[in-house]
């Protein structure tokens, strides 16, 4: 098993690769704010477990194997952010979040996080749920139980007539 670090470095590579077509170390090192030599010393730890090929002054490539590890943590973020971003934690710290997250949840249940997102997304419309949620986020009440107290005020109010 990986660690949190590797995975990491793994998951940049790929982000970078997949914008810029090839990584270098500078890149690496600016995407974890890590410094240089530090980057390099990685690098070498990877290809020696076979998951990059990593040559001084031409940059690093992912191998199948390296790719694959990278897609999986790859696809975990983005699984978490976008929850994380469903239950309207602000995009920053979401993405921040999700670097922690992502290397602790079990395979079952980063599954059921992104058939949750799957779910939201595919609505039809926008779920009322979901914008009872973002109500209640901002009064700390429930729609709902504000319906209901309204109405229990009017049946009240009624009834006294």
């Amino acid at each position: 098993m990986l660690s949190r670090k590797a995975e990491d470095y793994l998951e940049a590579i790929l982000n970078i690769t997949e914008r810029k077509g090839h990584t270098r170390t500078k890149d690496i090192a600016l995407a974890l704010d890590i410094k240089p030599p530090s980057v390099v010393e990685m690098l070498q730890r990877l290809d020696g477990l076979g998951l990059v090929e990593y040559r001084k002054y031409e940059g690093v490539r992912l191998t199948p194997k390296g790719r694959e590890i990278a897609s999986v943590v790859k696809d975990r973020h983005e699984t978490i952010r976008a929850f994380l971003e469903i239950i309207k934690v602000p995009e920053k710290i979401a993405d921040r979040d999700a670097c922690i997250i992502e290397h602790e949840l079990e395979p079952e249940t980063i599954g059921q996080l992104k058939n949750f997102v799957r779910f939201v997304k595919s609505a039809p419309d926008y779920p009322q749920w979901l914008e009872h949620f973002e109500t209640f986020c901002e009064t700390g009440v429930h729609p709902c139980e504000e319906v209901e107290r309204k109405a229990e005020k009017i049946r009240i109010t009624n009834s006294k007539k």
